[in-house]
């Protein structure tokens, strides 16, 4: 499959999931066009799954750090 990276989409700031090679994405959230040359990389990964995983833990990390304020 190939790489895999978590960018923060550039209008809402949702995590979302994308192939290394892709140009543009639309927010699963919000649905702004993404470019995703201009998008914040929060994280790569080898493979889809363990990129899912990490995706996962930020969005539980995100959860309690609202929980918080």
């Amino acid at each position: 499959m190939g790489a895999t990276l978590i960018v923060k989409c550039t209008q809402c700031g949702g995590l979302m999931l994308t192939a290394v090679r892709q140009k543009t994405k639309i927010c699963p959230y919000c649905g702004t066009h993404v470019n995703l040359l201009l998008a914040q990389k929060v994280a790569a990964a080898d493979t889809a799954l363990e990129a899912s995983e990490m995706l996962r833990k930020l969005k539980s990390e995100q959860k309690l750090n609202h929980k918080k304020t």
